[in-house]
């Protein structure tokens, strides 16, 4: 008997089978069936970066943008090495090599002439950022490189180590100036006072070391109640060089008063690490990202929370656009998300990077946000609206 057509299948209503019309059964795994979900991950693979960066072979850990030429990028990561690049020129690449460990830190200093790469292999590089050349070798430390930071004004290159310590050296000269001891632990955290005049550091070993980077003469040592009770992870210091505000993985924000070394404020919201904090360069603002999935924005005056934004996943990090009201955070989903710090509201979200987000830096124009994550990229997200 010839099948019925489909004109004759929809005259006889709706078609019903027995066991009889079975010819054949098969296992279908429930795995190889589609899922809605498969769609929402396609669509969550939509990349918003205008330029992605791919010489690393390992997790990239950091970012720092010029801060004289708009276009020039260094990045450093897990694969022992730092590259220079341009934004928007996907074939240019100088290769920082040299180091032997994972390239932790990196930092351009204040003219633009120079970049030092800190490592875990315990060395610094200071390189010639125009010609791409090694300059010098700063050592001294006998642990890891935690962090490196630049004079404001001129070429004084300081550096925390996992060994406890804090080293200044002469970046032109590769002389050794001086070792501030004190810390019992690994110095997570540091930086010069805009005016130059003083050092901040901290360590895991819970306190903050204000120095006097001449004499090397540790002013004042913050801890204890009512201060943080686990080890310091960030810290920011404000433009007139009076306050520093330090973050804890004990979930506390503290501001401290840095020419007496008291306490003068906690900003108490928190309930996990805080990873990052930064001061709005425009306004008596502050912004702090935690593991607890929350950036908030506090009101110094008030020391109260202006606004607390939720994100998918912890804060990792954080950057201010420039004078603007705009600020961007990197989460472990792999997101980089703008904020308004006047609504609290997030404007912005670019996908792209598969992996935690572990560091951000905005250019020298202020046109491009560039992230770099465990996924072993950097992307550049154009941010110019947001000015």
């Amino acid at each position: 008997m010839n099948s019925p057509t489909r004109h004759e299948e929809e005259d006889q209503g709706e078609v019903f089978l027995d066991e009889s019309d079975i010819i054949h059964e098969v296992e279908v795994d429930e795995e190889d069936l589609p899922d809605a979900d498969d769609e929402e991950d396609a669509i969550d693979e939509a990349d918003d970066s205008v330029h992605i960066f791919t010489g690393h072979t390992g997790e990239l850990y950091t970012v720092a943008c010029s801060p004289t030429d708009a276009a020039l990028v260094a990045t450093g990561g897990g694969d022992d090495k730092g590259f220079l690049w341009k934004i928007g020129q996907g074939d240019w690449a100088v290769e920082i090599q040299g180091h032997k460990d994972s390239v932790s830190s990196l930092a351009f200093s204040n003219d633009g002439q120079l970049l030092a790469s800190g490592s875990f292999d315990g060395l610094i590089q200071i390189w010639d950022v125009s010609s791409g050349n090694i300059k010098g070798t700063l050592e001294g430390p006998s642990g890891g490189i935690e962090w490196v930071k630049w004079h404001p004004r001129g070429h004084l290159v300081l550096a925390g180590s996992e060994d406890a310590t804090v080293w200044m050296w002469n970046a032109n000269k590769s002389a050794y100036l001086n070792v501030f001891s004190g810390h019992s632990s690994s110095v997570t955290c540091g930086d010069f006072t805009p005016d130059g005049k003083t050092i901040c550091t901290g360590s895991d070993d819970a306190t903050l070391r204000i120095w006097n980077p001449k004499t090397g003469e540790n002013i004042h040592v913050v801890r204890g109640h009512p201060y943080h009770t686990e080890g310091l992870t960030c810290l920011t210091i404000s433009s007139d060089s009076t306050l520093a505000i330090t973050g804890a993985k004990d979930s506390s924000v503290h501001i401290v008063n840095i020419a007496s070394g008291k306490v003068v404020n906690s900003l108490s919201a928190h309930s996990d690490s805080i990873e990052c904090v930064g001061i709005a360069p425009s306004s008596p603002w502050a912004a702090t990202g935690s593991m607890d999935q929350k950036l908030i924005i506090w009101d110094l005056q008030y020391s109260s929370p202006r606004a607390t934004c939720d994100h998918e996943d912890g804060v990792t990090c954080l950057t201010w656009f420039g004078t603007s009201r705009f600020l961007a955070t990197g989460c472990v989903d792999g997101k980089v998300r703008v904020w308004d710090s006047l609504s609290g509201d997030c404007v912005r979200t670019f996908s792209g990077h598969s992996d935690p987000i572990q560091s951000l830096s905005v250019s020298a124009n202020k046109d491009f946000l560039v992230s770099v994550s465990l996924d072993r990229t950097a992307r550049v997200f154009e941010i110019a609206e947001f000015q």
